[in-house]
């Protein structure tokens, strides 16, 4: 893992909080989009060499409805910025991670993503990114 490629915060209403952090940061979101396949609208920000990802969901049996349901809305997950998402995901199972989806998927933002299950991670949902090329 090369640095944190961001920090993903469930909300219940993304243009609300875009609001609420477009004045935290001084700008608007630099991103929006939906990835259907996961029932999430998305919108990143920068601030400084850090990004930030509000998430919320389309749906009522998409991960982060369920997130809120369950926990209200907050820090949902920490990304990390890997070279090959492929060797990452093998090295962290011989590591004993517990890999949600071995087969990396089309995430936000250009990426390829797969996530570590939080019970094996102290309980915080890792992320791992992959730049497609």
């Amino acid at each position: 893992m090369r640095k944190i490629e961001h920090v993903g915060i469930a909300v219940k209403n993304l243009k609300t909080s875009n609001l609420l952090f477009e004045k935290l940061f001084g700008n608007p979101p630099y991103k929006e989009e939906e990835v259907a396949s996961e029932g999430v609208k998305t919108s990143f920000f920068m601030n400084g060499p850090n990004k930030i990802e509000l998430l919320e969901a389309t749906n009522e049996n998409s991960p982060i409805a369920k997130f809120i349901e369950k926990k209200g809305e907050g820090i949902h997950h920490i990304a990390f910025d890997v070279e090959d998402i492929i060797l990452e995901i093998e090295r962290l199972k011989k590591e004993g991670f517990t890999i949600l989806n071995e087969i990396p998927k089309k995430g936000a933002d250009n990426k390829l993503v797969a996530f570590l299950h939080p019970k094996g991670t102290n309980g915080v949902l890792i992320e791992l990114c992959q730049e497609i090329q």
